[in-house]
């Protein structure tokens, strides 16, 4: 990336620019950092048009919310069972080949004769192949940035929030003029433009030596569940980012929330894009605070995530919906803290698969959390069902708040690599 684009994104993220910068500084971050960017803009557009089309065709938002969610489920089988590869194969190598498939598949997907069942298993195979490769992306990171670290995943979180907000406010007009399929085909091309960043830019990146090499399949699979078992710390920051299975029903419920509340299809990229706003703004603020507050806190922005959520009773106005939706973002930043804080209390030999567990849990999760708020939206209702999600997840996030307390922040906080 040149130094005029990485100067204006350095500028507009507002992080502090020693901070950002020295995560640019790194020129494997930053083609890892570009490469998601490619995917998560076609990842949005491809998911939005789904979601759209299926709704415009059936007018169910149990099955508009399903489609949306199959982009998510299948994690809970691939992060068990393949998360295991990036602790096993070179890193690069795992990358490549997840982009490589994920690239065939999609452009599959974007032929227009392909009928919607065989789209669904095709979508569904295309996130088999997501779990390895964030596993292995999660586990090269900290050793290209070490004690720049967190940093660096906030520029990841701020940018690909802001592509979250740019790509759902924008997926129904590009749907609108080009169609879904030419969306799915986008898709497909920024799969294989991440599979050639990254072969011809970032090192081999080995795994760890572990004797494990020679243990069973199953325990290869398990070896990160184990891990976060054994460590309460661990344990309890995945509890801490599994909450968003909760606060992801409004996205599953854009589209009939909308209809609902008597607006046009041009404001569903606007629902969609409020969250991820909110995020990224928070993000930016949280950088600013220095690291044994933002740790202290974790519990208490979870909280405040789902808890916006609850004014849904009410059966808010667009506008009052919008702004309870960015509130919730705001404070959902609490998890580019909480990751960095799990990776980097990981243990490095199998650092990839307790990321493949977390992420499981949370991606599988999110999913589950859709497809319940899709059925529960066609007995009560878009706005009754996102305030039933935001009163469980309050309850379930104050009890991961006071067992986030019992761990001692300050000494999580002292336990962590200095920062940069």
């Amino acid at each position: 990336m040149g130094n005029a684009l990485r100067d204006t994104v350095c500028a507009g993220l507002g992080v502090g620019m020693g901070a950002t910068r020295s995560a640019f500084a790194i020129r494997g971050f930053r083609l890892l950092w570009l490469a998601g960017l490619l995917s998560v803009v076609g990842d949005q557009l491809a998911r939005v048009a789904l979601s759209i089309l299926v709704f415009q065709r059936t007018g169910s938002a149990a099955l508009s919310a399903a489609t949306y969610a199959l982009s998510m489920l299948p994690a809970l089988v691939s992060g068990a069972l393949l998360s295991w590869l990036a602790d096993r194969y070179p890193r690069r190598r795992v990358m490549v080949a997840c982009d490589v498939i994920r690239a065939a598949l999609v452009g599959v997907m974007a032929v227009p004769a392909v009928p919607l069942p065989l789209m669904a298993v095709l979508l569904v195979l295309v996130q088999l192949a997501e779990a390895p490769f964030s596993a292995a992306q999660g586990a090269v990171l900290p050793e290209l940035l070490g004690s720049r670290y967190e940093a660096g995943q906030t520029v990841q979180q701020v940018t690909t929030q802001l592509c979250l907000v740019l790509g759902f406010a924008a997926a129904a007009f590009v749907v609108t003029a080009v169609g879904a399929h030419a969306a799915l085909a986008v898709d497909a091309a920024t799969f294989a433009a991440s599979g050639l960043l990254i072969r011809a830019g970032l090192g081999r990146h080995p795994p760890p030596g572990s004797t494990e090499r020679e243990a069973t399949w199953w325990r290869r699979i398990a070896a990160g569940a184990v891990a976060v078992r054994r460590d309460r710390t661990l344990g309890t920051l995945v509890w801490l980012g599994w909450l968003a299975l909760f606060t992801v029903v409004p996205e599953g419920l854009a589209v009939p929330f909308a209809q609902q509340a008597g607006v046009g299809g041009e404001w569903i990229g606007v629902l969609l894009a409020a969250e991820p706003g909110g995020a990224a703004v928070g993000a930016l603020l949280l950088r600013r605070v220095a690291r044994p507050v933002r740790v202290r806190a974790l519990g208490v922005l979870a909280v405040g995530t789902a808890a916006p959520l609850v004014a849904f009773w009410g059966r808010p106005a667009l506008g009052t919906a919008l702004a309870l939706l960015f509130v919730s973002g705001l404070c959902s930043a609490y998890q580019v803290t909480a990751g960095a804080t799990f990776v980097q209390l990981s243990p490095p030999r199998v650092r990839g698969r307790t990321l493949g567990f977390a992420r499981t849990g949370m991606i599988a999760g999110q999913g589950l959390g859709i497809v319940a708020g899709g059925v529960l939206a066609q007995l009560v209702g878009p706005a009754a069902a996102i305030a039933w999600a935001g009163t469980a997840g309050a309850l379930v996030a104050l009890a991961a708040a006071a067992a986030w307390a019992r761990r001692r922040p300050d000494a999580v906080s002292a336990a962590l690599p200095a920062e940069a």
